[in-house]
């Protein structure tokens, strides 16, 4: 066991570390942003932050707090790369709790075998963990589903397995209380960094109190605790936040209510089947086939643990089908109990010790970290080396949040307002009818060259200003101004006011464009850096990363 934690600990740390390529823009924005702008000063909060009634709690991207505080009390921050790999090695590390603790959790729940076989078939899901494609593209990276899906093992290996399988008579009641507060401790984490992760818990813990009913002693011992537990951490939460924004904040409940409501759906709705057609698929790749066969095995044999496993992944995709906006990520939790379920039927089917197969997965896994949508981090590094006095300013001319920001890239002198900046794309919050509503980015891209003409001065200013409105804030007078706008049918271009930067960072195919490439050079820029694939990426996202840099005029 020693040697799995070893071993678990070096490859999660090292994928931290060492990772190129762009997943998701929460791991930026959601919480390294955060953290670097309350130790460092600056940094970009987006919409979640900032609204009158702000989602997101701080609790998560403080996790990030003591790296950052640590470089910058030692001066070691001068050195951003250090900035960058720093709170890198502190999510590698907790990725490496899922891998750990998946291999406990596959002891307690799988019975019938004995002897070396124990070890083979509790060893099997940790294998799977390890090399699974979507751990190896999502599991080290800040994301708060990352750190929920350890947390979440973490739970399910304290959870009191025995008595809400009813597979042996109540225990000690020391033992089970001492297994079950654990259990409720890291789910209760788990909850405060994802409150959807409750969807989970409520199937497990009504499972555990119905077997409990027979003892009214412990259910309401058990009872007692959740209530404390859940209280405890609603009120840490609540003054984590209330100290951080400034006022009494209460995120957990903003952030329910707002993924409830059709605001969640702006930024992307999918069909009732989608986690099943295409997130099952994509986070088990291989195992797949397992999975399901594992499934039945689990149904078909007395197990009775394996099926509350079961059950628990199950419920827990049902009710995430009836939201409208979904994504892979948000079923990573359950990707340990199914390795354990799919491991069921790996050890059936095949011959453990000799499966080159459970390692097809390995070769895409090293593509996604290290290979795909590279340009889109590698830009940050070129940056970084422009000139650090009044002249540099940088416009990302890309749709939102395409590339990371401040915490990779670490330049006090571009925290002034409007000398970095970037496409917008804030959601219609307070409208009645939301389906009609444009972004900053959806304006720009209906017509890139019309909206360059409208909102950019004919002339560049060679002193390269800051711009004076390059995007919205969305705080009360913006809301105001789009209730406003959708009551007048008016035109979603709030009228932004953008300077000439001195770099422009933007995709390949942005120059596809009719007009952009002619007026770029006409007005003295020349592209100077490329990186990335130019075939990756979405309609708005290929042709790589490009950055062009004014020169001078020709003739």
């Amino acid at each position: 066991m020693g040697r799995v934690i070893l071993f678990s600990i070096l490859l999660r740390v090292l994928t931290a570390v060492f990772t190129q390529s762009y997943f998701q823009p929460d791991e930026y924005f959601q919480a390294l942003e955060p953290a670097h702008k309350y130790v460092f000063g600056y940094g970009h909060l987006t919409w979640e932050w900032v609204s009158p009634q702000p989602l997101r709690s701080m609790l998560y991207p403080a996790v990030n707090i003591p790296m950052y505080w640590l470089l910058k009390v030692s001066n070691f921050d001068v050195y951003p790369s250090l900035v960058v790999a720093g709170p890198r090695v502190i999510h590698g590390l907790l990725a490496a709790l899922t891998d750990v603790w998946v291999w406990k959790l596959s002891s307690i729940v799988i019975s019938g075998v004995s002897g070396k076989d124990i070890a083979i078939h509790a060893a099997l899901p940790c294998f799977l963990s390890l090399t699974s494609f979507f751990h190896s593209l999502s599991l080290s990276r800040s994301l708060s589903n990352s750190l929920e899906t350890s947390l979440t093992t973490v739970a399910l290996g304290y959870f009191p397995w025995d008595i809400a399988s009813a597979s042996s008579s109540l225990l000690d009641l020391c033992v089970v209380l001492q297994k079950s507060q654990r259990s409720i401790v890291f789910a209760a984490l788990a909850c405060a960094v994802r409150p959807t992760n409750g969807i989970i818990w409520v199937y497990m813990f009504t499972i555990l109190f119905w077997r409990l009913k027979a003892n009214t002693k412990l259910l309401v011992l058990t009872v007692r605790d959740c209530a404390i537990v859940g209280l405890t951490v609603i009120l840490a939460v609540f003054a984590i936040d209330t100290w951080f924004y400034g006022r009494p904040t209460l995120t957990l409940f903003n952030f329910l209510r707002v993924n409830a409501s059709p605001v969640s759906v702006f930024y992307g709705s999918s069909p009732w089947h989608y986690y099943l057609s295409q997130a099952l698929p994509i986070l088990c790749t291989t195992t797949l086939p397992f999975l399901l066969h594992g499934f039945w095995l689990v149904f078909r044999e007395d197990r009775a643990k394996l099926r509350i496993m079961a059950g628990c992944v199950g419920w827990t995709v049902f009710v995430y089908s009836f939201v409208g906006h979904k994504e892979w990520r948000f079923l990573q939790p359950l990707l340990p109990m199914m390795h354990i379920i799919a491991s069921r039927s790996i050890a059936q089917l095949l011959d453990i010790r000799n499966g080159p197969f459970l390692s097809l997965s390995i070769p895409a896994s090293v593509y996604v970290t290290f290979f795909h949508c590279t340009g889109q981090i590698k830009v940050m590094s070129f940056l970084r080396g422009t000139p650090a006095d009044n002249s540099t300013t940088i416009g990302f001319l890309m749709p939102c949040h395409s590339t990371p920001w401040q915490a990779y890239l670490h330049r006090p002198d571009l925290a002034e307002p409007g000398k970095m900046w970037a496409l917008g794309c804030e959601p219609p919050l307070g409208l009645q009818l939301p389906a009609k509503y444009r972004d900053q980015t959806d304006v720009f891209f209906e017509s890139p060259i019309s909206y360059v003409q409208a909102h950019f001065p004919a002339h560049v200013d060679p002193t390269f200003p800051p711009s004076p409105y390059p995007s919205s804030v969305p705080n009360a007078s913006f809301i105001q101004t789009l209730r406003s706008i959708e009551i007048q049918l008016g035109s979603w271009d709030l009228e932004w006011r953008h300077e000439w930067p001195r770099y422009i960072v933007c995709f390949g195919v942005l120059l596809e464009e009719p007009g952009i490439l002619a007026l770029f050079k006409e007005k003295g820029y020349n592209e100077v850096w490329k990186g990335g694939w130019e075939w990756e990426g979405d309609a708005k996202r290929r042709g790589g990363v490009r950055v062009w840099e004014y020169r001078s005029v020709v003739g």
